[in-house]
């Protein structure tokens, strides 16, 4: 059962710890300013000519994101019938996804396909089956920290891709807050779910090692980390949870490694403004050609 936990990281605490990022990092808001500039334009793109399109949304979460992306892609080609095939590791964030959709009413019309299981899991039944279906456009929204084999994953994807299709890959930039931060600390930090961090340099590295055409383009983000600095503050403590994968971050740490790390958010990771510590949480949108 353990394995089983291990497997699908977000259940139970680790969904409400999830949730509680969100909310306070502003991360949805600033990729899905980001996706709207920008997607209405490849979509123009990938749809060309095209009678149907099909979308896979890979580690989507709740679906936060993809709603907006589904409800995009629609106002795009409004004629165009548009199937969607979602993997998903966490039933919690499924239901979450399952109940985004019921209540959007223009998305009534795609039929969704949804696969409740690891990246891994899927890739071996598509796999076995022979059969793949292959899609227009595949999203990858910070998800490739749990992969087992980052180049393997990268390759599968690309392979399902259609003529003209497009994979887009949001992950954390190299050399900002959180690669800062889990570098130097990868022995304490890399022991659970995510036992390898990656940042945009490592996909950047795969994607040149297999010869695929890509674009970069930085989303910036910023977040307030003030609290994280006052000992009593709840808020402080269930970021740092969230920031360290750990559920109890004063209990977990010895002094010095805790010391250490609050160290480096403030003077590597963050700037400060107007006497606010903003942690530098700068997104990379990896854009790979079929």
């Amino acid at each position: 059962m353990a394995a089983e936990v291990k497997q699908t990281c977000y259940e139970g605490s680790s969904v409400q710890s999830f949730q509680f990022y969100l909310e306070h990092s502003g991360e949805h808001k600033a990729i899905l300013h980001w996706v709207q500039k920008i997607l209405p334009g490849e979509f123009k793109r990938i749809g060309a000519g095209k009678s149907s399109l099909d979308v896979l949304g890979v580690g989507s979460g709740g679906g936060e994101l993809d709603v907006q992306m589904f409800s995009l892609l629609q106002s795009t080609f409004s004629a165009v019938p548009i199937s969607a095939d979602i993997v998903e590791g966490s039933t919690e964030l499924v239901d979450n996804f399952k109940a985004l959709v019921a209540k959007t009413a223009n998305l009534q019309k795609i039929p969704f396909v949804w696969h409740i299981m690891k990246s891994e899991e899927y890739e071996k039944q598509v796999k076995a089956k022979g059969d793949m279906k292959r899609f227009d456009f595949i999203n990858m929204i910070q998800m490739l920290y749990y992969v087992d084999d980052l180049a393997e994953t990268i390759k599968f994807y690309h392979s399902l891709l259609k003529n003209n299709g497009k994979l887009m890959i949001i992950i954390e930039t190299g050399k900002a807050g959180w690669d800062t931060l889990w570098s130097a600390y990868k022995k304490e930090l890399c022991v659970d779910a995510i036992t390898e961090y990656r940042s945009s340099e490592d996909v950047v590295a795969c994607l040149k090692k297999q010869g695929l055409k890509y674009e970069e383009h930085v989303i910036p983000n910023t977040f307030d980390i003030t609290e994280c600095f006052n000992p009593s503050s709840k808020t402080g403590e269930r970021l740092l949870n969230f920031m360290t994968a750990n559920d109890h971050f004063y209990q977990s740490f010895t002094p010095e490694i805790r010391a250490g790390i609050l160290d480096l958010l403030r003077n590597k990771c963050s700037t400060e403004k107007n006497g606010k510590i903003l942690f530098n949480s700068n997104l990379s949108c990896i854009l790979v050609y079929a």
